[in-house]
């Protein structure tokens, strides 16, 4: 069963084909057309979804995505990518693809009038060919925004408000990707949005494009200011860490995170009074709390989303609020009068899982979704180049050519240069006439074998990595190693060893996994009876692979066996996905 619920405008297209009605005011389950139940699941599972006027797009879990068009009214399309798809993104007339390689490929009347049907790859467009991997995409009204794995910000489409930063009196389109600013770590932008904001490394954050409602959040000085035409710096910033901002029509809202506030995470808004949820009947031009006695201290934000002229917000007591504009129910309240303020929404009681924290809302245009997306289950490499940015857990430093200390993994770096010193010594020689830029993508390569990022890199440092040797092998050696030291698990029949390493990334960058809890100065979790020695080995290969090995037998005995070990230790926090996986291959065996 697809895990989504969708109410709205139910045309252009229509998305639900046997709903006479082509306003949905509640929420309703969603179901493909022809969906077939013994299909794999993980051709099944959401991952993404992104909705606009031209568009609808569902993104699966098996890098896969259908799309529903506005001058359709056949069964959704496959788009014909033949690379993983990573994401998508919609405007309102335009469509952008990112891939696992770091290629985009969009279409649509903004990218070529002539063939807006016809996918093309306009990240090979960009000039600079050491410049084309792309790491994330963002849509706006009619412009579609490109970030580099180099933090270089390219735009192509529209610039006639001046949404890609580009001050010119005759510069109108752009028919390839320009270069709008460097340094960038995000941006942000939304489906029928002319405004854009881009962030760069040192939480400075810029703006430009459509400004009539303020919605730049500029200040008082500026609100009267249509069009702003070169990035301009926004001032009077909350206090702590951007996590988001996404822009509708005419406003904009902002999702920060200040761990001294409480509660920590809260939304900030701009921008039409109408849409923009602080109920002041009048434009506000700097970013403003939203304040309501729906948020609870103790109830976080979870997700939010906006439209072109709606938001909805879902939060961990499975509160969906929404305000804005609700002329086609895409608030789901039940009536279609507009929401100044915010208001809780009745929803249907979501069965379909009982972790919240996976829901995710989608506001399109004049339609909304809230839908359930499968945790994507991280492997090795990636919680290497997750745990290469924790420095505390750094060992060895490298001086870049501009003096910048970088940190790394001796133990890591001890495996990956053929355990070898002089390569780690023709390593700090390359560094050290590299920019702290490169220095990052060499130590990525290093980390996951990633041959992508950079070619020119690449070439350079492939002589000293042992490339022949796969991550996982170089991470088993690791984990069999007698000499690292290790968390032990004593049992009456045997102990158990588990490398730091592996339990550190187990550990931080998974909700409290549950050996991680332990302050014992001898690293031992001194016991673990209530496992039986199979249960104890499926958690022994998950935490390794995070996996669960096949072919292995799954009984309601090890599931309840694993559930009484963490309850023994009262540990609450453990990642539920291995109870999940269990679970799920259960009901498969039975």
């Amino acid at each position: 069963m697809n895990e989504i619920l969708f109410f709205g405008y139910n045309k252009y297209p229509i998305l639900i084909k046997n709903e006479t009605n082509i306003i949905i005011k509640k929420p309703i389950q969603f179901k493909f057309e022809n969906e077939n139940e013994n299909e794999n699941e993980n051709e099944k599972q959401i991952k993404q979804i992104s909705s606009s006027f031209f568009s609808t797009i569902f993104l699966f879990k098996n890098g896969k995505a259908i799309e529903y068009l506005k001058d359709s009214n056949q069964n959704p399309s496959k788009i014909q990518i033949e690379e993983n798809i990573q994401k998508v993104t919609v405007g309102y007339q335009n469509e952008a693809i990112l891939t696992k390689e770091g290629n985009v490929f969009a279409k649509g009347k903004d990218i070529d009038p002539d063939n807006p049907n016809e996918f093309i790859n306009i990240s090979s467009l960009i000039e600079d060919t050491n410049d084309r991997i792309i790491q994330d995409i963002v849509s706006g009204e009619n412009s579609i925004y490109l970030l580099t794995s180099n933090q270089n910000v390219y735009g192509i489409g529209s610039n006639e408000l001046g949404q890609l930063g580009l001050y010119s009196k005759t510069l109108n389109e752009t028919e390839k990707p320009i270069l709008i600013m460097k340094n960038v770590s995000k941006i942000f932008s939304g489906i029928d949005s002319k405004h854009v904001f881009l962030l760069n490394s040192n939480q400075e954050l810029f703006g430009c494009g459509y400004n009539e409602y303020a919605q730049l959040g500029l200040g008082e000085s500026r609100k009267q200011e249509t069009k702003i035409q070169k990035l301009t710096k926004i001032q009077n910033i909350p206090k702590g860490e951007i996590i988001d901002i996404q822009c509708g029509t005419s406003h904009s809202i902002m999702f920060i995170e200040n761990q001294n506030q409480n509660p920590k995470r809260k939304l900030y808004s701009c921008g039409n009074y109408r849409f923009n949820g602080l109920d002041k009947y009048k434009h506000t031009n700097e970013f403003t709390e939203i304040k309501s006695s729906l948020f609870e201290n103790d109830d976080n934000i979870l997700d939010f989303s906006v439209g072109n002229i709606h938001t909805l917000i879902l939060t961990s007591k499975e509160k969906l609020i929404g305000f804005g504009n609700n002329n086609f129910g895409q608030l789901g309240t039940g009536y279609t009068n507009e929401q100044s303020i915010p208001i809780q929404i009745e929803l249907p009681k979501l069965r379909f899982n009982e972790d919240i924290s996976n829901y995710h809302v989608l506001c399109g245009y004049r339609r909304s979704f809230l839908y359930y997306s499968h945790p994507s289950f991280s492997n090795l490499e990636e919680d290497l180049i997750k745990l290469f940015e924790r420095k505390e857990f750094c060992d060895i430093s490298f001086k870049t050519k501009n003096g910048e200390i970088i940190k790394a993994h001796k133990l890591i770096l001890k495996y990956r240069l053929d355990q070898n010193e002089n390569q780690i010594e023709k390593l700090k020689e390359i560094i050290s006439k590299k920019s702290i830029k490169e220095s990052n993508q060499i130590f990525e390569m290093i980390y996951s074998n990633n041959s992508k990022i950079n070619p020119k890199l690449y070439l350079e440092i492939k002589e000293i990595i042992n490339s022949n040797e796969k991550i996982e092998e170089t991470m088993k050696r690791i984990y069999l190693n007698e000499n690292e030291k290790d968390f032990i698990i004593e049992r009456k029949e045997k102990k158990y060893k588990f490398p730091k390493l592996i339990l550190i990334m187990r550990s931080e960058l998974y909700r409290g996994m549950f050996l991680s809890v332990t302050e014992d100065t001898s690293n031992k979790v001194t016991d673990y009876s209530e496992l039986s020695n199979k249960s104890f080995q499926i958690f022994e290969y998950w935490i390794y692979s995070n996996q669960i090995k096949e072919g292995i037998e799954i009984t309601q005995q090890i599931i309840d066996e694993i559930k009484i070990g963490i309850d023994y230790f009262q540990l609450n926090q453990t990642n539920p996905n291995l109870f999940d996986l269990l679970i799920n291959k259960f009901n498969n065996q039975n």
